[in-house]
């Protein structure tokens, strides 16, 4: 199986997080994309996080397809760090192909993720295309030291079939919407 991995806080998740999954699922040729509800992100300011388990059942109503699955695996096993969280999946799962999924304002400061060389080493990505972040997202430091594993994007339905480091970055998808943008000054959710 062709698994995508989308990572995220989903403080709250919204219809952008799904359009994001549905359109890895048709590029990629995933059979699933698992949403990792993260318990906290090591870079954000995570006061106004509301709790893991709202968060994971606000994501399965907002999900609504059966090729995504929400997990608190980082929870379970006690990471809040991408890295460990592949390391887990690759030991644990070694007959599945992961490909890590990220919007390309996540590939703007991949740099400071924790042991983000490793996690290109581990796992093909994809990156989703955000403007206006395209232009800061592709000349980022990370984007420059791995220029040389993108892969073109009439390749993408490859890449899970590729050894790492490979990345590829996909466009077509235009969508503005993000949790921050769904959030009230005091951290509550705005209906949606």
């Amino acid at each position: 199986m062709r698994i995508g991995l989308l990572g995220g806080s989903f403080n709250p998740p919204h219809q952008a997080h799904r359009a994001i999954s549905l359109f890895a699922l048709k590029r990629l040729q995933l059979d699933r994309v698992w949403w990792l509800v993260t318990p906290g992100n090591p870079l954000k300011n995570n006061g106004e996080l509301h709790a893991l388990a709202e968060r994971a059942e606000a994501a399965r109503k907002v999900a609504a397809d059966p090729r995504i699955e929400i997990s608190c695996l980082e929870s379970v096993i006690g990471t809040r760090y991408t890295a460990d969280t592949i390391d887990y999946l690759r030991r644990r799962a070694s007959r599945l192909r992961f490909v890590w999924i990220m919007g390309a304002d996540n590939l703007a400061q991949f740099h400071r993720w924790q042991k983000w060389q490793h996690i290109a080493a581990q796992v093909p990505m994809a990156v989703v295309d955000r403007p206006p972040r395209s232009f800061r997202a592709l000349n980022a430091p990370a984007a420059r030291a791995l220029a040389r594993y993108r892969i073109p994007e009439a390749d993408a339905s490859r890449l899970a079939d590729r050894t790492a480091p490979a990345w590829v970055y996909l466009t077509g998808l235009k969508l503005s919407l993000s949790s921050t943008g769904l959030r009230n000054p005091d951290g509550s959710w705005k209906s949606f």
